[in-house]
This record gives structure tokens, sequence and C-alpha cells, in this order.
């Protein structure tokens, strides 16, 4: 039931995912159920206790990139970074990965480091020839990363790159470079 109920009301889902942690507190999928309801509510400080707990319990890394972006919400973005230097970061998939890639740059410009956040994002998947949703994501935190750091033609460039691949408008892209082309008129 919480799972269904992630995207139309966080909250509600949240409810149910720590009613069956009540009942199941050491069954490490409840935990995880438990941990990401409660960051998709916003509840940054009980998502990173319930994953680190799953963590235990399952000694999967995956939910690394989301304890990561609770400590963001937590206004620790030295602690997102720590966690994005764990060896078993080396270990996720790739969307995984590439996921805890942009949540670490994200932790960067939280620093007002906008331009080490461009470049720790300029690897080789940010030209991965897949239409994959992480490919999208990676190219808009770069594009943004990059109008942030103040290098807004290249900006505008992967702003575009990604509204012509966001077919279904996931992101904010097209605007983002209607906002640029705005900017470079006299």
């Amino acid at each position: 039931m919480a799972a269904r109920l992630l995207d139309e009301d966080a909250e509600k889902a949240r409810e149910h995912a720590w009613a069956a942690r009540k009942r199941a507190s050491r069954v490490g999928i409840v935990r995880e159920a438990a941990g990401i309801a409660s960051y998709r509510a916003g509840r940054y400080a009980e998502a990173l206790a319930e994953l680190r707990a799953a963590r235990r319990m399952t000694g999967s890394a995956e939910y690394l990139p989301i304890m990561a972006d609770c400590e963001r919400g937590l206004r620790r973005p030295e602690r997102a970074l720590d966690l994005a230097s764990d060896p078993a970061v080396t270990g996720l998939e790739t969307a995984d990965r590439v996921e805890m890639l942009i949540v670490a740059a994200g932790a960067r410009r939280d620093m007002g480091q906008d331009s080490a956040a461009a470049a720790m994002l300029q690897v080789p998947e940010l030209r991965a020839d897949v239409e994959d949703e992480w490919v999208l994501r990676l190219r808009y935190a770069y594009a943004d990363a990059l109008e942030a750091a103040g290098r807004k033609s290249e900006a505008h460039r992967w702003f575009a790159r990604v509204a012509d691949a966001d077919e279904e408008g996931m992101t904010d892209a097209a605007e983002r470079v209607s906002a640029l082309s705005a900017e470079r008129r006299p």
C-alpha cells in the first residue's frame, strides 16, 4: 500500500510504512519502505535512520544516494560527500552511481562550490548513447551546475539537449532554454 501511495500522498505512504515498521521492525525491506516513504515526505532525519537500519540488515549499498540526499536535506553537505566517497558506491548499478554523483554535486553547490559541482559531473556517462532517465537527470544537473557557475552559453546547450530528449516533460529544461535565450538577447 505504501508503495502505491508514494506518488500520490507521501505522508499517507509514510503512515502505512510506519504501521508496517511497528509490526516488523527487524525486516530490512520494511525499514527500507519506511525510510523511502519518510524521505519522500521530507522527513530526512527519520529517513536516514531507517535507511541506515535497512543497510545494516540487508548489506545493500543501494540506499547510499538517498542517505546522502537526506544529509543534504539536513543541511549537512559534508556528510553527504562522505557518503558519496563510500567504497561501496563503486559497486552500485550505473543509475544509482549517477544518482550519487548528482547528489554529491548538489552538496558541492550547497557549499557554494558551483564550479566544482560542474567539474565533478563531467563524466563519460554524460555522453551516454542511451535514453534512460538517469542520463536525462545527469545532463540536467550538469546544465544547472554550469549555469550556477556562470557558464551560461554551455548551460544553454546542455539544457537544449535535455529539452530535446525530454519527451514526457519530466524537467523544466525547455523553460530554462527560453530563459537563457532571453538573457542572451540585447
